[in-house]
């Protein structure tokens, strides 16, 4: 799961450029390859109708590496802690001050908690291996308390999460690896490729569009070293190649875990699992090896929640630390010294996010994410080329603006295809966000109600 990483900024100096290409692809590895295949890969089929399923992934592995050459130029440009946040805030100071930093911020709130209550989500169905007729009331109370829990856990000080990462890592590779080889050790290419008939019809690209917003959720990540560009070695050529590296890497994870998973069952009982990893590892090994990875899996779900609510309680009160954001979300616990305003906040909403359906969340999470982040973030890159042409820029897009285009095809592409509650919701939260933005600007003394205040971070070093 991806969350926002705080690194030292490129202006203090002390930063050690010790980071290279291999260690970077390891740490976007890390970051996409979480709990998502094991929760979408039932959906992706129900939602495809078949094993085409896998061109979703395919088509998200495409959005990931144009999107990705968006990241690599923003990033190695503007190296540092915020990411999204300093890019929006670099491109869009001159009309309108601090509104699309805010509005970043203020989305943050919402797709990170979303984001985690998916592991919660999945980690509740892997849950029900065990416990299979658990009704609604014991599933969304098992939820909430699960993601207490995580925040309880998390309101003290904790420096450093480099042993939870590096575990999770380790019991996702093995979980991955055990399912694809259970998978493979009982194959049946009659079920892995029964394509239907007329699978290419007039639904195809409805449920292509469906697929994709499923695909590109499982990439979330590959933009991680996006946010540690000052602690990359020869950042020009190590962000780039370790965001497309990555992508590609875990697209041939995916769709070998994909069609192993398939050549155990027929798809349509594979659609209707819960707990598709559960279902592969008993029919290939039997029960008992099946309950022990369905046990790293929740491991792994749990650890991931934990790791991003972390990370992610820390983008907003770095925000309004630099004052662009609420001033109360820049308070620190008076005893143990961490965010604990952004964290009781992000806590709160990922419970209420898991009372929601999974896809409806994913949904909402990719279409509050898309016009603030992704589709910002393109215009940010033009707009930065013109705006501050003497910009060190150690990695240019290759084949500009065509990978800008693609990926906003795609991203507008995955917008339309979302639920309209979602759309309705993303929205309303958007909307809510510029009142908030008028009032905070109000307070603050800025932007609408006092000129622009125009400061090029990154020229002023060079």
């Amino acid at each position: 799961m991806q969350h926002p990483q705080t690194t030292r900024s490129a202006r203090d100096g002390h930063f050690h450029r010790s980071i290279g290409l291999f260690s970077a692809t390891a740490i976007n590895m890390t970051q996409m390859c979480g709990i998502g295949p094991f929760i979408t890969i039932p959906i992706m089929l129900a939602t495809m109708g078949g094993p085409q399923a896998v061109l979703g992934w395919i088509a998200g592995a495409i959005l990931a590496v144009a999107d990705g050459m968006v990241w690599a130029e923003l990033g190695a440009a503007m190296p540092g802690s915020g990411g999204t946040y300093v890019y929006l805030r670099e491109a869009f100071q001159y009309r309108t001050g601090k509104l699309m930093p805010f509005l970043f911020i203020w989305t943050v709130l919402l797709t990170i908690p979303l984001l985690m209550s998916t592991g919660i989500i999945g980690m509740v169905e892997y849950l029900e291996f065990f416990f299979p007729h658990m009704g609604w009331w014991p599933v969304h109370l098992v939820s909430v308390a699960a993601t207490g829990l995580v925040t309880l856990l998390l309101y003290r000080r904790i420096e450093s999460i480099r042993t939870i990462t590096i575990a999770l890592w380790v019991i996702m590779l093995l979980s991955v690896i055990g399912v694809t080889a259970a998978g493979f050790s009982d194959f049946h290419a009659s079920y892995a490729f029964s394509y239907p008939h007329g699978m290419f019809g007039g639904h195809f690209f409805i449920g292509l569009g469906a697929g994709l917003i499923l695909g590109i959720y499982d990439y979330l990540g590959y933009s991680t070293t996006a946010y540690m560009g000052d602690e990359l070695r020869n950042p020009g050529r190590t962000m780039p190649g370790s965001i497309i590296v990555s992508v590609i890497a875990m697209m041939c994870v995916y769709l070998a875990l994909n069609i192993s998973v398939l050549g155990v069952a027929p798809w349509q009982d594979i659609a209707k699992s819960q707990s598709v990893a559960s279902l592969v590892v008993e029919r290939s090994w039997g029960h008992t090896a099946a309950a022990l990875m369905t046990v790293l899996i929740i491991i792994t779900a749990f650890a991931s929640v934990f790791a991003g609510l972390l990370g992610g309680s820390r983008v907003p009160f770095q925000a309004a630390h630099e004052k662009v954001f609420l001033s109360v979300f820049g308070k620190l616990h008076t005893k143990h010294g961490f965010p604990h305003v952004a964290l009781l906040t992000m806590g709160v909403v990922t419970a209420i996010g898991t009372f929601f359906d999974l896809t409806e969340v994913i949904n909402m999470l990719l279409a509050a994410s898309i016009i603030v982040q992704s589709v910002a973030q393109i215009a940010a890159l033009a707009v930065l080329r013109r705006r501050q042409p003497m910009l060190e820029r150690p990695y240019k897009q290759w084949l500009y603006p065509v990978p800008c285009a693609i990926a906003l095809l795609g991203w507008i592409y995955v917008y339309v295809s979302a639920s309209v509650l979602s759309l309705l919701l993303s929205g309303a939260w958007i909307v809510a966000g510029l009142v908030v933005f008028a009032i905070w600007a109000k307070v603050n003394r800025s932007w609408p109600f006092a000129p622009v205040e125009i400061r090029e971070a990154y020229l002023e070093n060079h």
